[in-house]
């Protein structure tokens, strides 16, 4: 078995490699990656990194971008977040945007990993999976980036608090909201508003 061969056998569908984990399975990594990315069988998706994309009936399928976002950071412990899952919310957004935001406690800055814009964002606490409470208070926490007018959003958001779950939704302002987003929901959720809203 040849040097390249033996790394090959070491490569499992759907992973993400950096070139620091391939260089303990060959003597001449730079040139294996070189070999391996041109037949196909690894994807070059950044500096250092490379994927070896599952085989599918349509073609080869991109690396995840969990897997991706993982082996960039070399940390397992991000969210990420779609701007365009705000329009799930019911709150009148509906503008689709092409970056993922990854909320991290290591990078900061705009990447592409694979062809895909991710914003990493570092932020002290965010929670291990997406809820609707979370995806609410980060939306008014980003409001300004929203290309909606935020005044009618604003007002949508304080109707549709009343359908949410308010003690979940509490706790959601009270460990990731911003301060202006804090003052918004204390004014939102007074129980005469909520039943305003309701």
């Amino acid at each position: 078995m040849t040097k390249l061969q033996e790394l090959k056998a070491h490569l499992k569908p759907g992973q993400v490699y950096r070139r620091e984990d391939l260089a303990r399975w060959s003597n001449a990594v730079d040139r294996h990656l070189k070999q391996l990315v041109s037949e196909g069988t690894l994807t070059r998706v950044a500096g250092g990194l490379y994927a070896y994309p599952k085989q599918t009936v349509f073609g080869k399928a991109p690396a995840e971008d969990g897997r991706l976002v993982e082996v960039f950071l070399k940390d397992h412990r991000f969210l990420l977040v779609s701007p365009n899952a705000y329009n799930s919310l019911g709150v009148g957004t509906t503008q689709l945007y092409d970056k993922t935001v990854v909320y991290n406690r290591k990078r900061h800055g705009d990447f592409q990993l694979g062809g895909r814009k991710f914003a990493f964002r570092v932020k002290a606490d965010f929670p291990k999976t997406l809820t609707k409470e979370f995806l609410l208070v980060d939306l008014v926490n980003n409001l300004d980036q929203l290309a909606e007018a935020k005044h009618d959003v604003l007002e949508r958001v304080r109707k549709r608090a009343a359908s949410f779950d308010v003690r979940r939704l509490q706790r959601a302002v009270r460990d990731y909201g911003s301060v202006p987003t804090k003052k918004f929901f204390e004014h939102a959720l007074k129980p005469d508003e909520l039943n305003r809203a309701a």
